[in-house]
């Protein structure tokens, strides 16, 4: 009976240390790196020893694991002979025949020990360590790097075997260290936190579009050619200005011979030292500056760095042939990690409304992310066009007539199917109105199911909006 009580306190110190691996394993992996950081620069010797754990992280859940498969074992050999000799020396005492009382002795101290060791020795370790994770990992700091001390050969052993038995299988092994999180991740994490309400979700949303901003080029941003007004040399001071009351633009290509000869820019805030009676005499030329040039591909973060340069604030985008694609202001990129910027002087051009059968009407300059934002779904992006208009012509293969229609497969973020996937939805795509051969207005309708084989009213299938024509917010410069 001695042993029995002996082997019961073995199994106790068994669980507890269990616990004490499940803690490292999870605390180490959730602490907050930059409070362990800041807390170690401050002097606290216990964060020190915190950050030196975290410095080998791989190696410590290598050996956390190895504990915790060890004490798991030595728990499953030593449950037994103790609460099961407990277990029978109090059945002895009932009438149960012996071989009664023997199973019913291994039963329960077979049951005892699993509930125990995954209760305690795994569940609750495991929760506090997540809910508490910089407490958890300055308790455990200490005992972790005395058992690592003392065992650490023998986990670099079980991690240099184990990585040959990976190469031999023809892989590379990677450490825990090694997997960095993609743009898409981080986005998701960020999202996922703005929706449980870790993050507000407007800091959710400033996040998550920093982090795609490196991802995305000027070809994405820039104001297309279309929609830039051009000046020429010969612009005289006086036309410019009644150009900026007219467009609410402040900045503007100068042209040479075409529109893709670009010789400059001009703000019109350098003209205002012009006398009012010499207006119609200087010419913007006299005025403007080297225009910046660049590929239509680069892509944001180098751009911002350049437009914050003194003296550059907007760059013309070219294509691979050379020509003049568009232009992009550092506003525009701000505006990609903010939001749309408006101001007393920029005019207010209606790019989106909700019409009356719970459609919406939209600008053909949208992109596909932008019309996704505002609809609600997830709109595929066309394999060689940046806009709405291009995604048309794109389905149509062909140039567009008012009244055309397209339908296009979606994805509805706001209904999951079981697997936690988006499901499928559909938009109609319908010409209204063209601007030369470029799509300028189309309205979107949504629907359950493919319009194209359902027989769906469509009052029935388009998203449900006020009876009356409601302008939304929108608009651009």
């Amino acid at each position: 009976m001695t042993s029995a009580w002996f082997l019961l306190g073995i199994l106790i110190l068994l669980i507890a240390a269990n616990a004490l691996f499940v803690a490292v394993e999870f605390s180490y992996i959730t602490v907050d790196r930059s409070r362990v950081q800041k807390a170690a620069a401050e002097g606290d010797p216990t964060a020190q020893q915190v950050e030196r754990g975290l410095g080998k992280l791989s190696e410590q859940l290598s050996g956390a694991q190895l504990g915790i498969t060890a004490c798991s074992l030595i728990t499953g050999y030593v449950a037994e002979p103790s609460v099961g000799q407990l277990l029978a020396a109090a059945l002895n005492a009932t009438a149960l025949p012996a071989s009664v009382s023997m199973a019913v002795s291994v039963s329960g101290a077979f049951i005892i020990a699993t509930f125990t060791q995954m209760a305690f020795g795994e569940l609750v370790p495991k929760s506090w360590a997540i809910a508490e994770p910089n407490r958890v990992a300055r308790l455990v700091a200490y005992p972790q790097a005395w058992y690592m001390r003392l065992f650490g050969w023998l986990v670099r052993f079980f991690d240099r075997a184990a990585e040959r038995v990976v190469r031999a299988l023809g892989m590379e092994p990677a450490s825990e260290l090694d997997q960095a999180r993609s743009p898409a991740e981080l986005t998701a994490l960020v999202q996922y936190s703005g929706e449980e309400g870790t993050l507000d979700k407007a800091t959710a949303e400033l996040v998550a579009r920093s982090i795609e901003f490196g991802d995305r080029t000027a070809a994405e941003v820039m104001v297309p050619r279309p929609r830039v007004n051009f000046v020429e040399r010969e612009t005289t001071v006086e036309e410019l200005i009644a150009l900026v009351i007219e467009s609410g633009h402040s900045r503007f290509p100068v042209q040479g011979d075409d529109v893709d000869d670009i010789v400059g820019i001009v703000h019109y805030k350098a003209t205002l030292g012009v006398p009012i009676q010499m207006r119609a005499q200087r010419r913007v030329e006299e005025f403007m500056v080297a225009p910046y040039v660049v590929a239509e591909t680069m892509t944001l973060d180098p751009l911002m760095r350049e437009l914050r340069e003194p003296g550059l604030q907007a760059a013309i985008v070219i294509d691979e042939y050379g020509g003049t694609a568009g232009l992009v202001t550092l506003e525009d990129l701000v505006e990609e990690i903010v939001g749309e910027i408006r101001d007393e002087h920029d005019q207010y051009v209606r790019r989106y409304r909700r019409t009356n059968d719970g459609g919406w009407m939209i600008s053909g300059l949208l992109r596909p992310d932008e019309a996704s934002a505002i609809i609600g779904l997830e709109i595929p992006e066309g394999e060689d066009t940046d806009t709405m208009a291009g995604l048309v012509v794109e389905q149509l293969d062909r140039i567009p007539e008012p009244g055309d229609q397209t339908v296009l497969e979606v994805k509805d973020p706001q209904r999951l199917d079981d697997k936690e996937r988006a499901v499928p939805a559909w938009i109609r795509l319908t010409v209204v109105s063209l601007d030369g051969h470029r799509v300028d207005r189309m309205i979107v309708h949504r629907f359950d199911e493919d319009p194209r084989v359902s027989e769906l009213g469509h009052g029935d299938s388009s998203v449900e909006s006020e009876n009356t024509a409601n302008d939304v917010e929108g608009g651009a410069r």
